[in-house]
């Protein structure tokens, strides 16, 4: 059955980490927050389609060593979406850094996923944020284009029609859709993974998030402001990866002043395929030790 959002006593029944959640109000928005840990403050950004079932093996793990905190991004998951215009990278940047402020929890280290690495990116351009170094996993920083442009383009317009969302979300239910989603990135979910993934993409609201998100991100002008980011970019591209080219780390960091690459195997979730190796690597990357 496709519903309208999420709702927590039913997609989120079994959610993970669930004894962490919490849902403040802020902007305009009730989010889905999950926070434990203590120790130096790490924000976790999922990409777009994901929420914060995305680091539900990492996080535990990381708490060890830091404070964490991690939320489904406006629309995404359980958090209330804002008018579609409003979902543009500089303005779910915006609210993303004030959310964090507004729990006294302003990041000393952000972990981006695919968009939610741009989203890291952005947030420190703007000055909203002053992490101490930003650690993107196959971020999505580089703009669309070549055999791209249309798919983005078609976004665009798809997001303007409401039947567009209902006949994605239609399409997650039936048999392997999901699953063949994720191979398609190159990556491989067990099958608790591969659920929480479908049971967001039968909402409608998760799927017009994803695809408000996608039609309205201009990553020109960040890249464009790349060179003025001083603080360390560890960009770990998977040499498996079907949706980020592993290549565009290296575009990336040549504009960046301290940008390193860091080549890994896996796919675009490596994170969650192998949540005990990225666990250490962003705990070596930060100095907390493996």
């Amino acid at each position: 059955m496709i519903r309208a959002a999420p709702d927590w006593s039913v997609e989120g029944r079994d959610w993970p980490n669930r004894e962490a959640s919490a849902f403040p109000q802020h902007d305009g928005l009730v989010w889905h927050v999950q926070r434990m840990g203590a120790g130096p403050r790490l924000l976790l950004l999922h990409g777009a389609g994901a929420a914060t079932h995305s680091w539900r093996d990492l996080v535990p793990l990381l708490a060890q060593h830091f404070e964490i905190m991690t939320l489904d991004l406006p629309g995404h998951g359980f958090t209330e979406a804002p008018p579609p215009q409003e979902m543009s990278l500089p303005r779910i940047a915006a609210r993303v850094a004030s959310l964090a402020d507004s729990l006294s929890a302003p990041p000393d280290i952000i972990v981006g996923h695919s968009a939610g690495a741009a989203i890291a990116l952005e947030m420190t351009r703007a000055g909203a944020a002053a992490p101490q170094r930003i650690i993107a996993l196959n971020g999505a920083i580089t703009p669309f284009g070549g055999a791209f442009a249309p798919v983005a383009s078609a976004l665009a317009l798809a997001c303007c029609n409401p039947f567009t969302e209902r006949l994605m979300a239609w399409r997650a239910g039936l048999p392997g859709a999901v699953e063949q989603v994720v191979a398609g990135a190159g990556s491989r979910l067990d099958a608790a993974g591969v659920d929480h993934y479908r049971r967001l993409l039968r909402t409608r609201r998760h799927v017009a998030a994803a695809l408000s998100m996608m039609a309205h991100w201009d990553l020109r002008p960040l890249v464009a402001a790349l060179p003025e980011i001083e603080i360390p970019v560890l960009l770990v591209a998977g040499a498996g990866d079907r949706a980020v080219p592993p290549g565009q780390a290296d575009a990336v960091a040549a504009h960046l002043v301290k940008g390193c690459v860091k080549r890994v195997e896996g796919g675009h979730l490596m994170h969650e395929e192998r949540p005990a190796a990225f666990a250490a690597l962003i705990q070596d990357a930060c100095g907390a030790g493996a």
